[in-house]
């Protein structure tokens, strides 16, 4: 039609015609919400850089309750180093310190900026992306606290040469990068899943 009326499409009927109202348009958020989100998540990626040292102290916390749990022997956290001592009374005490390279943080930290990167391009999905982050991000980090329960049981069954030679290098190295990936692969899947129509 001539002066930008907009048409509604009609399908024929036995008893007449009925008139089929035009999708509703998916919309995401505002631009200001969608910059709001951006900065927020790159607020997020700095402060993983920024309190790293604290983000490493959390992590040695929650993997000396899952230790306790598990271990017959005494168990002590020493947060200002980041270092976690188990095995005290029993034949094999063993400390593990958390360095910058084995923290959870730093596989975190290329998910929040990718998200970023996305609800910048695509503000649609934003809900998604930030679903998709929240569950990658929860399973980066269950994967490092099994990452030290492996250690800390090669430990004790085979020594603190063996045990953590196999532990850190090999078995959970291999729990690293197998975890890490299949968080990618969820936050990807996640992130870009259509939604299922309705009917």
């Amino acid at each position: 039609m001539m002066g930008g009326h907009a048409t509604t499409a009609v399908a024929p009927t036995m008893g007449g015609a009925v008139a089929l109202a035009d999708p509703a348009p998916v919309r995401g958020p505002s631009p200001p919400l969608v910059r709001l989100l951006v900065l927020a998540l790159v607020g997020l990626a700095a402060a993983l850089v920024v309190v790293n040292r604290q983000y490493r102290t959390g992590e040695m916390a929650l993997a000396s309750v899952f230790v306790s749990w598990t271990s017959d022997h005494g168990v002590y956290l020493a947060a200002d180093r980041q270092a976690l001592y188990f095995g005290l009374g029993g034949d094999r005490p063993f400390g593990l310190a958390m360095s910058p390279e084995c923290t959870s943080a730093f596989l975190v930290l290329p998910l929040v900026l990718v998200a970023a990167v996305m609800i910048a391009l695509r503000p649609r999905i934003s809900s998604r992306v930030l679903l998709a982050l929240g569950v990658a991000a929860v399973a980066v980090v269950v994967v490092n606290q099994l990452r030290i329960l492996t250690l800390v049981g090669l430990v004790g069954w085979l020594g603190t040469d063996r045990g953590y030679y196999w532990g850190h290098t090999l078995l959970g190295s291999m729990v690293s990068v197998l975890g890490g990936a299949a968080a990618l692969v969820l936050f990807v899947r996640l992130a870009t899943r259509k939604p299922r129509e309705a009917g």
